[in-house]
């Protein structure tokens, strides 16, 4: 009597049929309904009790064993366990969600002083993180990602990969991969590398920690371009590395004021092909004096050729990997920007004296990257499509660039300036008038717009003010209707002030 007074109790949920038995009977033993020793009754009865199938009464029964919440008994039947209520997981959760308010709190643990400094750049990037944020910085032409020949290979290897599935690969990356990579960084960037150099990581975040755990030590100093990436400057600064800003010109970092000030420096961290943010390049003089300086004082130079492809107008520039004789350059590169953002393979070229170095911090980093986006990348590039979409990512760039900056011209023209460029995937855009900055700021966020202040990638506050507009990831409609949108927005919020 007692099992039929609580079987028809038990209301299914939402869901498939057998997770729905699981839950019910699942809450029943939990709840104490079904108390530790009691006779589940036979899947027939359970099935006419619950207007189901006997396969499904059956199915969530299974599952139930299988987490040992019930056990069968040979020519008995199926009990809930003695020990269900008292030990399972469920039983704790549930306590704790019973704890008065009165109780006393956990206290904030205690974390380090580099994590601490880091917080309010940290608020900042969360702040950021709304999908589909239009202008967004650091997003490539995610609408053109050729999904369908993508799932072809993806459904095609998978199908042959069942062996390479099970195991765990290389810690340099899939040999293939790195092979296919070997022979088109040579080809497209001048390049000097080969297979065995190349290490496949998780992005370029990855590569800058893999660089700092082998190279430098706390309170090491380092040097990053001012403006320069924040990503760079926030893995220094989590790992105790001093860091020093240095300025540059129209022909990229200023070398000699970083020999003359900073000598004690370890390691440069550059982005000579396209300078982040500002998306200058820095010139063969410069290059060669940064790689004379490498040497001399037996520094590294941490490369990264983050926008390499996005070059329109003209052949892409050699890499300043491809004129180092001297074995200082760590070249790196991503994937991410020709993908997606969620895409996390990228590469480095190793000098062969840190090939082991890196191994040995890549091996207790994460032992090995995920082998079917390698095997995927590598047939995607050996096959050619990966070239076939690097030209038509430069065809549709070049026309949303021009687009983003006729468009700033038309509506913005007494109080932004877009300097022409001939690479990148964001623009900068100067304001003749810096005390704008808050009207075009405020702005941006009623309308979900996504453009940087140039401030946040500076050490200090200038008095010249400017914002930074991704403009890849967007057809010319959208980006020709939003700039006209906070234009209006923009002038609105300038007059009532």
């Amino acid at each position: 009597m007692r099992q039929k007074a609580i079987f028809p109790e038990l209301q299914l949920q939402e869901g498939r049929l057998n997770e729905q038995v699981y839950h019910a009977i699942h809450q029943a033993i939990l709840s104490g309904k079904l108390p530790a020793g009691t006779k589940i009754p036979s899947s027939r009865h359970l099935s006419e009790m619950m207007h189901v199938s006997r396969n499904t009464i059956l199915q969530g029964i299974e599952q139930l064993i299988d987490e040992g919440y019930l056990e069968t008994r040979r020519g008995s039947g199926t009990y809930v366990v003695p020990y269900a209520i008292q030990a399972l997981p469920d039983q704790l959760i549930t306590n704790a969600q019973n704890i008065p308010p009165s109780a006393k709190p956990v206290e904030a643990p205690q974390i380090s002083d580099a994590i601490s400094q880091l917080q309010s750049g940290w608020k900042s990037y969360q702040n950021r993180q709304k999908p589909f944020m239009v202008f967004k910085v650091g997003v490539g032409c995610t609408d053109l990602f050729p999904q369908t020949t993508w799932s072809r290979l993806l459904g095609r290897i998978s199908r042959h990969s069942h062996k390479e599935i099970t195991c765990y690969n290389d810690v340099m990356g899939y040999l293939p991969l790195r092979e296919a990579l070997a022979n088109y960084l040579t080809a497209t960037r001048g390049v000097q590398t080969t297979a065995d150099h190349i290490m496949i990581v998780n992005g370029t975040q990855q590569a800058i920690n893999l660089a700092i755990q082998v190279l430098l030590n706390p309170y090491d100093e380092v040097i990053l371009d001012d403006p320069g990436y924040d990503g760079a400057l926030g893995a220094f600064l989590s790992r105790h590395i001093k860091v020093n800003r240095v300025k540059g010109d129209e022909e990229g970092t200023d070398i000699p004021f970083a020999e003359k000030h900073y000598p004690k420096s370890k390691l440069i961290y550059s982005t000579p092909s396209h300078q982040f943010p500002l998306g200058t390049t820095m010139s063969l003089s410069r290059r060669l004096q940064l790689l004379e300086w490498a040497n001399a004082g037996n520094r590294w130079i941490f490369e990264d050729d983050y926008n390499g492809e996005f070059r329109y107008r003209s052949r892409s520039i050699q890499a300043l990997q491809g004129l180092d004789h001297m074995n200082r350059v760590i070249y790196s590169g991503t994937f991410s920007k020709m993908f997606y953002p969620g895409f996390r393979l990228g590469f480095l070229a190793l000098p062969t004296a840190l090939i082991e170095p890196f191994k040995i911090a890549k091996y207790y980093a994460d032992a090995c990257n995920s082998f079917l986006e390698q095997a995927v990348l590598a047939a995607f590039i050996k096959e050619g499509e990966y070239a076939k979409h690097v030209r038509r990512i430069r065809r549709a760039c070049l026309e949303r660039k021009n687009t983003l900056r006729s468009s700033v011209q038309e509506h913005f023209a007494d109080d932004l300036i877009i300097p022409p460029t001939d690479s990148g995937i964001h623009s900068v855009a100067w304001l003749k008038n810096s005390e704008d900055l808050p009207y075009l700021l405020e702005a941006c966020q009623t309308l979900n717009l996504g453009p940087q202040s140039l401030d946040r990638h500076r050490s200090k506050p200038l008095s010249q003010k400017a914002l930074l507009f991704g403009f890849a990831a967007h057809s010319p409609e959208i980006i020709t209707d939003n700039i006209q949108n906070l234009a209006k927005l923009f002038y609105a919020l300038k007059k009532s002030h």
